[in-house]
């Protein structure tokens, strides 16, 4: 049985961030996963291939590149490419770091500073689906890099603004606990209690890129979840 039985399984225009010729932006909600895995639930990518296969009547189904993922309890925006030369032009520009992606997170416990560069060597441990940061190199691990600032303050919480510098798996949630701040509801990575809606506070923001076919700047903000708790931080700088 799924862990999210009351998710709508769906996509709909109200979701579409973007979309032309080449490339389609969704927004991604929390418990919705990117490729399908071993839960057996519907994935994005199968929703959205869905989607545009009924919108524009393709009864032989639509083409749908996955370019990059969001963690299950993540939401926000996520992109994907709508024919093979986007796909590939967009897969260089996330290999090269030519896609600039800003992320928004809740935390409890105030960083140790307001802002800095955070640099850690991660390890994957694949069966349990849990990274580890170290301070140094260690066998089989991958430099991490982001970027981070504290935006404000309200009603017990902090707000944190953070720049990956590099993409790897579960990141921006295990640096920012091995800074002391770990992400409300993320219980996997320190906080004392998860979310009843198995979400935790972290949220894809804003992606900007100059688009690969058309050379033309492109930039995609994802509103926050209307839930009664990330409403809040919707008046903070964007």
């Amino acid at each position: 049985m799924s862990e999210y039985p009351d998710l709508n399984y769906t996509v709909t225009d109200k979701d579409v961030l973007y979309e032309d010729n080449h490339l389609i932006a969704i927004y991604k909600k929390a418990g919705w996963i990117v490729q399908v895995d071993d839960t057996g639930d519907l994935s994005l990518d199968d929703m959205v291939k869905k989607y545009i296969a009924e919108k524009y009547q393709k009864p032989n189904g639509a083409f749908l590149g996955v370019v990059h993922r969001l963690d299950r309890p993540v939401s926000g925006v996520i992109l994907f490419a709508k024919t093979s030369k986007a796909l590939d032009r967009i897969n260089k520009m996330f290999k090269e770091r030519q896609m600039h992606k800003t992320y928004w997170a809740v935390v409890r416990q105030k960083p140790s500073k307001m802002e800095g560069t955070l640099v850690h060597w991660l390890v994957k441990n694949p069966k349990k689906n849990i990274t580890t940061a170290y301070d140094h190199e260690v066998k089989g691990s991958q430099r991490a890099e982001l970027n981070f600032k504290v935006l404000g303050f309200l009603d017990g919480y902090y707000l944190i603004e953070v720049d990956p510098i590099t993409g790897r798996p579960h990141q921006i949630r295990v640096q920012l606990a091995t800074l002391g701040s770990p992400i409300v509801g993320d219980n996997k990575y320190g906080y004392p209690r998860g979310s009843r809606k198995k979400s935790i506070c972290l949220h894809a923001r804003r992606l900007q890129f100059i688009h690969p076919v058309k050379n033309e700047p492109v930039d995609i903000f994802a509103p926050l979840p209307k839930d009664g708790f990330w409403d809040k931080f919707e008046s903070f700088n964007k």
